[in-house]
């Protein structure tokens, strides 16, 4: 066998440190946007602190206003609201402050819709008991394609009485945007995959492949997934 030629090795080992290089990218540039946008929320409040104690003590909001520290305490700010909010959801006064919000953003008709679809979405593609059950393969883009995607909600066709299910299915490697497809429930493969299974798979390009993936309907199981996810999403 001859060796390889000089431009043979290069454009394999050129390749080879592509593929090595590409999710160490993709990794980094979600972590940076996410980042970037949690730096973007925090650096108001980390202006007012500085404006704050401005008269008390100068040096230290100097150093509120350098850029590393500025960005780090933003950070700060941000996960600490969060972490306050969602202790706040799980006692008794803050679910009771959630629900005079969504009562009030119901009053406004653009943020109805918006904030009404996003929050049903978000509560369909997290784990729940039955969580599982809805992760699933459609034929989408072509019949002989199947891509991942989340079951949101079941409903009959006003025509024919045919069961239907609205299925979200997210890009690669920003879940945050994708396409809502209506599909005959008796076309869905329902995979045994939790979401996080599901957006593993999404997130990583395929990479993150729980084992056991059905290609076709199984009746046997079909039937089983399509009641549990009908009793969940009514």
């Amino acid at each position: 066998m001859r060796p390889a030629s000089f431009l043979e090795r290069l454009r394999r080992n050129t390749l080879a440190g592509l593929l090595t290089v590409i999710p160490l990218w993709i990794t980094v540039w979600i972590m940076w946007f996410i980042l970037d946008y949690i730096i973007y929320l925090g650096r108001p409040m980390v202006f007012a602190l500085a404006r704050g104690i401005r008269p008390y003590t100068d040096d230290a909001a100097e150093l509120l206003t350098q850029g590393w520290f500025q960005s780090a305490i933003a950070i700060l700010f941000v996960l600490a609201g969060l972490y306050l909010i969602g202790a706040a959801t799980n006692a008794v006064i803050g679910r009771r402050i959630l629900r005079a919000v969504d009562r009030l953003i119901d009053r406004v008709p653009l943020a109805k819709t918006i904030y009404g679809a996003t929050r049903t979405l978000i509560d369909s593609v997290k784990d729940g008991p039955q969580g599982g059950q809805r992760a699933v393969l459609i034929e989408f883009p072509t019949p002989e394609m199947r891509a991942v995607g989340f079951v949101t909600a079941t409903f009959h066709a006003a025509d024919t009485g045919e069961e239907l299910a609205a299925v979200y299915v997210p890009t690669t490697p920003n879940p945050t945007s994708g396409y809502v497809e209506i599909v005959p429930t008796k076309r869905l493969v329902w995979l045994d995959w939790s979401a996080n299974d599901a957006m593993s798979f999404i997130v990583s390009g395929g990479t993150m492949t729980p084992k056991g993936i059905r290609m076709h309907p199984a009746q046997e199981h079909q039937a089983d997934a399509k009641s549990r996810v009908g009793a969940e999403l009514q």
